[in-house]
């Protein structure tokens, strides 16, 4: 599970575009099916969104919710295959991306009626 926010009149544009950036480097990097696509994205006003100086208007936080299992090298592969994507597809600066990847254990998912623990029918590997 995805989410990404942004100044609004900066992320409404793209949201659509990114979300395919996203979810490209989700496939290659981690294995996940075309189907197991989950972005939420939450377009903020201006006031609403305060970042650290030396980043424009562009300023993007991606927060990537995640099983627990993948190994550091995979999700650092992950976040720098993201960086070069959304650079290259979007032109948004590495400066101006933020992305945090929370992991929890299975045991803590909750999806189609079972706990992540439960699931035996994933069509993707968490161990990577």
């Amino acid at each position: 599970m995805i989410v990404v926010y942004g100044i609004n009149d900066q992320l409404n544009p793209i949201k659509a575009k990114m979300s395919d950036v996203i979810h490209s480097c989700m496939q290659s990097v981690l294995g996940m099916p075309e189907d197991k696509r989950a972005h939420r994205f939450v377009p903020l006003e201006r006031e609403d969104f305060y970042y650290p100086g030396g980043r424009s208007d562009a300023y993007t936080v991606i927060e990537i919710n995640m099983m627990s299992g993948r190994k550091p090298e995979t999700q650092k592969a992950l976040i720098k295959s993201l960086f070069q994507e959304l650079e290259s597809q979007l032109s948004l600066a590495p400066v101006d991306v933020e992305i945090t990847i929370n992991e929890q254990q299975p045991h803590q998912w909750g999806f189609r009626g079972m706990t992540g623990d439960e699931a035996n029918d994933l069509k993707y590997k968490v161990n990577v």
